[in-house]
């Protein structure tokens, strides 16, 4: 009780004290017309503390209210910020769907449509370039046509070569070889012995030349019996031809490798929880990581799928898998019989130049599978630990990106 009442006498006493001071201050004003304008001031500047108090009123109960109205500029923010989210949301769906598409056949199995560089791995390379002399320096109205049957060669490997040249018109001109070589290149700092050996080019319609006389010179590199059987590395192949008089250069390189460290067997064919695999029998020569690549066709001749085996293979007798997913086939839905083509494969040497050693080609059609029902096969979406953390990572951003949209939609 006597701490209430004091209380009350300390008010009482404030009130007094504030009423003497503005008669004071009525007083001097009517003395002063300075005093008279400090009060205005004073006053003016109450009244700003008042609207301010104000407007942070307003500001908090429109917070604690999300359904109070927005002021001009919170509606633009919100806007704002309501297409960020949903530009984020988008675009995160967008990349959820993608990785979950892109991925739902194993690595070693996909449409061949998505690697159109491998549905014709052993083409012959062609080439057009502008004729250029010793020097460099580009030789005017002549071109240059060269064909090349293989970048990777080993064992007894042999590899065709042409050459030809055209004027502007891309018309062949009459040509004399001048002079032709091989020749090992120094791939690394380490003295070796250097192989040069001459070749001859010519268009006989013999040998290695199709046609002859068609201005179209042809050879056939064999490096192993050519002195290079002891070399791992780059041959180059360099030839000087003249054309209209005036002189030029052409220029071929073969990565050459003298082991072959596997050979090739039969294949055997299952179906097998729902896939297809085709094992590739193999005597392996020497063990090490293999690389396998091959094309399926369907009984129509269209290209399917291309399939791959990557895998460390010990020495001896082996299998390649070639895995042809179901889902790859429940899609797509391939003609029967399916056509086993083009195989080839290495082995890859990481740390080293040349990183490969050939296997033999299997051009052409290898092996024929049994009819089959696509029933027979599962329509299951592959899936492992990493695709299923990374669906798992993108549906939290799309979900974190919708969450903020409907939030905003909600204001």
């Amino acid at each position: 009780m006597q701490r209430s009442a004091l209380i009350i006498l300390g008010c009482v006493a404030a009130v007094l004290a504030t009423a003497v001071w503005f008669a004071a201050s009525d007083a001097d004003a009517s003395s002063n017309p300075n005093a008279t304008q400090s009060g205005a001031t004073q006053a003016s500047n109450t009244s700003a503390l008042a609207d301010l108090s104000k407007n942070k009123a307003e500001n908090s109960n429109a917070n604690s209210n999300p359904n109070s109205p927005l002021s001009a500029e919170g509606q633009r923010n919100r806007q704002e910020q309501l297409v960020f989210w949903q530009g984020r949301y988008e675009r995160a769906e967008q990349v959820y769907a993608h990785y979950r598409d892109s991925t739902r056949y194993p690595p070693e199995s996909h449409p061949i449509s998505e690697h159109p560089d491998q549905v014709r791995p052993f083409a012959t390379i062609k080439e057009d370039t502008k004729l250029r002399n010793a020097k460099g320096d580009v030789v005017a109205g002549i071109k240059l046509r060269t064909t090349q049957e293989r970048v990777f060669a080993s064992g007894a490997d042999t590899v065709k070569l042409t050459v030809a040249a055209m004027d502007e018109t891309g018309a062949l001109l009459p040509i004399t070889i001048t002079s032709a070589e091989a020749r090992s290149l120094a791939e690394s700092k380490t003295l070796t012995n250097i192989v040069q050996v001459p070749l001859v080019f010519d268009d006989l319609g013999q040998g290695a030349d199709s046609v002859a006389a068609d201005n179209t010179f042809s050879t056939r590199l064999a490096p192993a019996a050519q002195g290079f059987a002891g070399y791992a590395g780059t041959v180059r192949v360099v030839v000087k031809i003249n054309a209209k008089g005036q002189e030029g250069v052409a220029q071929f390189d073969v990565v050459y490798s003298p082991e072959v460290p596997a050979t090739w067997g039969s294949v055997r064919e299952a179906l097998e929880a729902g896939s297809l695999n085709l094992y590739v029998k193999a005597q392996v020569k020497k063990a090490g990581r293999y690389v396998v690549s091959a094309r399926i066709d369907d009984a129509n001749g269209v290209p399917f799928a291309l399939l791959q085996f990557n895998d460390e293979v010990a020495a001896g007798p082996a299998e390649f898998k070639l895995h042809l997913f179901g889902a790859l086939v429940r899609d797509k839905k391939p003609a029967f019989p399916l056509r086993l083509r083009d195989v080839d494969g290495f082995l890859l040497y990481p740390d080293r130049y040349p990183d490969r050693a050939m296997m033999a080609r299997l051009p052409d059609v290898v092996h024929t599978t049994a009819r089959y029902s696509t029933d027979a096969f599962s329509p299951a979406e592959w899936t492992s630990e990493e695709r299923e953390r990374y669906l798992a990572e993108y549906g939290k951003d799309a979900e974190t990106a919708k969450t903020n949209v409907d939030r905003l939609l909600a204001k």
